[in-house]
C-alpha cells in the first residue's frame, strides 16, 4: 500500500502494541504522524523508530485521554501543527481480566472510560476536521471483546450513518490474540501468558496468535485510497478465530 502517502494521521495508543506497530508502518508508507500515548519514554522510542524509516518527525501529543482537557489539547495541537487531519486511528485501550462475579464497578468504569468514553470524546472533536478533508476513522476493536463491544457498536451504528453522507469513512479492525504486552498488563504472569498463547493453536484456525504488523497492515489498507468505497466494515484480523466454535 502506498496510498497513505502524506496523509496526516493521529494514532492513539501509539506507545505500545498495535498502535506502535501502526505508527512504524505508516511512517514507512510516508504518512505524517501525530502520536498519542501515556508512556512518554516508549512514545519517544516509537517516534525515533519512525524517523529511522526516513519519515518526517512525528508530533508527540502524550497524555491520558480519559482526561477531557488532554483530549482537547491533543486535537488543538495536531491542528495547530499540521493544519488538518486526514485519518484518526483509535488504538488506545486496556484489557481487564475477570467475570461478572469477580469484577467490581471501579474496574467497569475504568474500562468504559478508556475504551469507550475517551474514544467518543476524541472522535467528536476530530470529526469537524475529518469532514473538511473527507478523511477516515479506523477503530481497533476486537474479535472477542478485548475491547468493549460498545466501541464496535458506536463506530458502526452511529458514526457510519452520520458521516457517510459527508464522505468520512468509518471502519474497524477486529484482532484476535495478538502478541503484545496488553495481557500481561491485565494481570497474566509469564507462565499464564505462555499457556494463553499455546491455546491459540486450537482457538485460531491458523493455529497461532497474530503479530502486531499483521494488524497494522489491515489498518493501513482501511485508511488508504485503496479502500475509498469501504465503510462500515468490521474486518477480522484474527487467524480465523471468528469462524471457530466458541471455546
Amino acid at each position: 500500500i502506498t496510498s497513505i502517502y502524506w496523509l496526516l494521521t493521529l494514532i492513539t495508543g501509539a506507545s505500545s502494541g498495535i498502535g506502535a506497530g501502526a505508527a512504524v508502518l505508516f511512517s514507512r508508507l510516508g504518512a505524517q504522524l501525530a502520536l498519542n500515548g501515556r508512556d512518554v519514554d516508549n512514545l519517544t522510542k516509537v517516534a525515533e523508530e519512525c524517523e529511522a524509516c526516513g519519515a518526517v518527525k512525528p508530533l508527540l501529543v502524550p497524555g491520558d485521554l480519559t482526561d477531557e482537557d488532554t483530549v482537547k489539547r491533543t486535537v488543538e495541537e495536531v491542528i495547530a501543527h499540521f493544519g488538518k487531519l486526514d485519518v484518526l486511528i483509535n488504538s488506545a485501550g486496556i484489557l481487564a481480566m475477570g467475570s461478572i462475579e469477580t469484577t467490581d464497578m471501579a474496574q467497569y468504569d475504568k474500562v468504559m472510560s478508556v475504551n469507550v468514553r475517551s474514544v467518543y470524546h476524541l472522535t467528536h472533536l476530530c470529526v469537524p476536521h475529518l469532514i473538511k478533508t473527507k478523511g477516515s476513522i479506523v477503530n481497533v476493536s476486537s474479535v472477542n471483546g478485548q475491547r468493549s463491544v460498545s466501541l464496535m457498536m458506536f463506530s458502526h451504528l452511529i458514526l457510519i450513518v452520520e458521516l457517510a453522507s459527508k464522505q468520512v469513512r468509518v471502519n474497524s479492525v477486529c484482532p484476535g490474540v495478538i502478541i503484545t504486552e496488553v495481557h500481561k498488563r491485565a494481570g497474566l504472569d509469564e507462565d499464564q501468558y505462555a499457556q494463553f498463547l499455546e491455546k491459540c493453536k486450537v482457538t485460531h484456525a491458523l493455529g497461532r496468535p497474530g503479530e502486531v504488523e499483521e494488524v497494522a497492515h489491515a489498518i493501513a489498507f482501511l485508511a488508504s485510497d485503496a479502500a475509498t468505497f469501504i465503510t462500515g466494515v468490521n474486518l477480522p484480523v484474527d487467524g480465523g478465530r471468528h469462524a471457530m466454535c466458541p471455546r
